[in-house]
């Protein structure tokens, strides 16, 4: 496929394309269909697996933040049965700069969690 340039594109709609002209870059994208082409954003996954075996407690806090910040509705988080990082997780849901991002955690087994995050406005 090529790619346009900005005479191409001012050949396409009939008038000197500004790319800095929001109006424009609208119109041509519409005329093109380019949302349908190139999506605006990058889509997140919707449900991610998070393995905190082997982890920290800070490694963990880490992954576990960086899951919750990316946009990511659901999760499996798996903290093992024995060992602290299941504790921990307990209390970094309930009472943390994790919880804000919450909408609840549901013990799957001894050693997992299904974790719902709130949707994150950008």
């Amino acid at each position: 496929m090529k790619q346009l340039t900005d005479q191409d594109i001012a050949k396409m709609i009939g008038t000197e394309f500004t790319p800095d002209d929001k109006q424009t870059r609208n119109r041509v994208r519409s005329e093109l269909h380019l949302s349908t082409r190139i999506p605006n954003k990058r889509p997140t996954p919707s449900h991610t697996t998070l393995d905190l075996h082997q982890l920290t407690e800070e490694q963990a806090w880490t992954a576990i933040m960086n899951v919750a910040q990316s946009g990511t509705r659901t999760a499996t988080i798996i903290t093992g049965a024995s060992g602290i990082l299941r504790i921990k997780f307990i209390q970094w849901a309930r009472d943390s700069l994790l919880t804000p991002y919450l909408i609840s955690y549901t013990p799957i087994n001894n050693g997992s969690f299904s974790v719902k995050f709130k949707k994150q406005g950008k």
